[in-house]
Parts: C-alpha cells; structure tokens; sequence
C-alpha cells in the first residue's frame, strides 16, 4: 500500500514563503505523475502542480512564476516551492501519486493546512 505524508505547511505573511514536502513510502519513480493539489473550505479541490516522471512540469495559471514543483528520486521525495504566497493561496495542501495513463490509480496524503496572512 502506498502512503504519502506531507509536511511544511503552516502560517505565514502575505509574500512569505513555504516549502511543502511529501514523502512516498517507496519509490516515487514507478508514478507516471506526481501532484500538489489544494482545496479551500467551500470549494473543489484544485490542482496546483503536477510533476511526470520525465521532469515536465504544468501549473495552474493562478501560481505560475510564484510555486515550483520539483522531486528528488533518491529520498522519494516531491516538494512544493511556494513564494511570494497570497491569502488566496490558504488552503489544504494534498500530495497526490498518478499510475497509469488510460486506466489510472490516485493515491492521496493526508494534507497540510497553509494560512497565509494579510
């Protein structure tokens, strides 16, 4: 069974920044794709950045220029970069690992709360 855990969210001032980390209970290189997505109270959950197993990368128009999505296959490992972060980016934060491509697999993390203030 596959297990995500997030960790680095928290409080912080409108323009601060955050990194999130989720860590993969084995081998993140067998995942077609990796994610952060986000959901505020209210809302869907949306996603933020996504990461293939090749390296490329797509955001959402909302965070482009401001959050980079990045991995480290030896620590099975995907980070969340977040900069110059808004009160519109408060929400929780999942992990999320993809397998397959015409039939896939969604494993999720538990969350990490990220409050920004302004």
């Amino acid at each position: 069974q596959v297990q995500l855990v997030e960790s680095g969210g928290g409080l912080v001032q409108a323009g601060g920044s955050l990194r999130l980390s989720c860590v993969a209970s084995g081998s993140i290189s067998k995942f077609n794709t990796m994610g952060w997505y986000h959901q505020a109270p209210g809302k869907q959950r949306e996603l933020v950045a996504a990461i293939t197993s090749g390296g490329r990368t797509d955001y959402a128009d909302s965070v482009k220029g401001r959050i980079t999505i990045f991995r480290d296959n030896a620590k099975n490992t995907v980070y969340l970069q977040m900069n110059s972060l808004k009160p519109e980016d408060t929400a929780v934060y999942y992990c999320n690992a993809r397998m397959g491509f015409v039939i896939v697999k969604d494993y999720w993390g538990q969350g990490t709360q990220v409050t920004v203030s302004s």
